[in-house]
This record gives C-alpha cells, structure tokens and sequence, in this order.
C-alpha cells in the first residue's frame, strides 16, 4: 500500500507494547522524534488516530487496536518471507511436497527419503498420501511438488515419466493350495478380498477379472494394504496386491505369493508440472525417485 511502511508499523507496535514512546526509541534505536514522526505519518496515511494518553502511558486507540491484530500476522509474514530468502541466500534446499500412494510411500519412499536426509540435512520434505486423481490434480494445482502414483494419469500441463512395473500377485494365508500360476478362475472359488473402489489399483485387478469372464464380487473392500494383508493373515480370504507390498511376506512365509496368469502389472509413474521450476532441492528429489527403477518401456 503506497505510503504505509513496516517501519512505521514496527514503531507503532513498539510503543503500544512498551506504552511509551521513548521506551520504544530505545529499543528501535532511534530517537523519539523519529518514533513520534512515524506513528503520525502511519495516522496520517490510515486517516484515523492510533495511539492515546491514559495517564503516562500511550494506549491503542480502537483503530489501534484493530491494527495491532494486522500489525502481528503482518509481521509474522514478514519474518516467514525473509527465513525463505535466507534458506537461498545460505543454500539451503528449500522445500520438496511429494504426492503418492499408501503402498508406495510404505514400500518405496523410506529409503529414498532416508537417503536425501543423510546427503541434504536442510532439505524439508513432506509426503501426502491418496489416490491417483487426488494427487494428480494437487500437483496440476501446485499444492504438490512431484506426484509418484500409478498410470493412467494426464493433464496438459503435466510432464509424466514412467518409472517402473509392478506385478500384482495372488495374496492367501499360508498352506493355502494355490497353482504355481493363478488365474481369476482359480479365485473365484475362494472369498477375495480388494481394495475398495474409486482408485486405479482396483480398477486395474476389476478389468483382469472381466477380462477373465469373472463377475467378482468380493467379501470385503478396504482402503488399506497392510489391513488386507492382515485379514489374508488371519485366514479371512485371498487377495489380488501389488508385488511391492508383499515381497517381505513371501520371503518370510507368513502369506503364500503367487503370480497371476495372465500377468497383471500397474505402472508407477513421475508427475510434474511442464512449468515447474527445479531448484537443487527438487532436481536431487527427482534424481533419487528415478533411481528407484528401469522405466516401464524399458523393463518390461
């Protein structure tokens, strides 16, 4: 605003906080002239008076009241706009948002973050979990910085790699009879659990059952992977996951893991905005995600 200044603020603030003005040029380091000239160019330009004697003590006014309550989310602004510029003006790596799945994040992320920790102390990263289109549209809406979710995902401002497959598997409670390769036959027979609608994963594991002849209809649908894996456990069902979710169950024998026929695969996917701009932060972000697999088009 033309003719208001932080400094006028700043004396005004310190003269109600320390109820003098001489107090306040003191601690300002300015004489009290200069205080006084401030707080009245401040009246002046906001047309009302600020700042009373009750006694010896200067007091707000009710205009000067309300503008204390501006005056402190106004300086917290301030303040939170110069930590930013100090981040830069120090190197320091700014801020990375990372959208993706729960499996992902469980299953993926943890020692790729563990090791952007490590290498870049000041680098702040926060992950958000949903589905697809929720992230998707929170990166297009550059609420998110980087998307890691899983394909179809589109948008004509976004820029989307492919980075790698992941083969869905056939999740049962251990000593179940399952054929080295199953098929959506082979489940139909047993009670299935997957994961509730709205998201790509189910969509994906629906379209290989029709594909299949088979109208499933499951015994439940739950929005978690480690609940399903827990209800597999516990002799609930049989289950359709993706394979990062269950390769420490199969190597431990707590669930039985086999392949489906045919082969069934998501594709996890990098999504960013075309405009987005890299800072160090983010290009070392992105670094790390690519290397966590050979794109779809070239592994598979």
């Amino acid at each position: 605003m033309r003719g208001f200044s932080l400094d006028q603020l700043d004396s005004f603030r310190e003269v109600i906080a320390l109820g003098s003005f001489s107090a306040a040029a003191e601690r300002l380091g300015l004489s009290q002239p200069a205080v006084s000239q401030q707080v009245r160019e401040l009246e002046r330009r906001l047309g009302t008076a600020l700042v009373e004697r009750v006694g010896r003590r200067a007091r707000p006014t009710a205009a000067g009241a309300a503008l204390l309550g501006h005056g402190e989310r106004i300086a917290a602004e301030v303040d939170a706009a110069l930590e930013a510029m100090a981040r830069h003006a120090e190197g320091r790596l700014g801020r990375v948002r990372i959208g993706t799945g729960a499996t992902a994040c469980i299953f993926l992320l943890p020692p790729v973050l563990k090791d952007l920790r490590r290498r870049f102390p000041t680098l702040e990263i926060t992950v958000t979990t949903g589905n697809t289109a929720e992230m998707v549209r929170a990166v297009e809406e550059n609420l998110l910085d980087i998307g890691l979710v899983s394909l179809p995902a589109a948008g004509r401002s976004l820029a989307v790699t492919p980075l790698l497959e992941d083969a869905f598997m056939a999740v049962a409670p251990p000593e179940t009879d399952l054929p080295d390769e199953v098929a959506a036959a082979d489940l139909a027979r047993m009670p299935v659990l997957l994961f509730e609608p709205g998201g790509n994963t189910r969509r994906i594991a629906d379209a290989w059952f029709a594909e299949a002849g088979v109208a499933l209809r499951p015994v439940m649908s739950l929005g978690s992977v480690e609940a399903i894996k827990g209800l597999v456990g516990a002799g609930l069902g049989c289950a359709v996951l993706p394979g990062l979710a269950v390769r420490d169950a199969a190597a431990r024998g707590t669930l039985m893991v086999r392949p489906l026929a045919p082969r069934l695969h998501r594709t996890l996917a990098l999504v960013l905005r075309k405009d987005k701009p890299l800072h160090l932060g983010l290009r070392e972000t992105l670094r790390s995600l690519r290397a966590l697999g050979t794109p779809a088009e070239e592994g598979a």
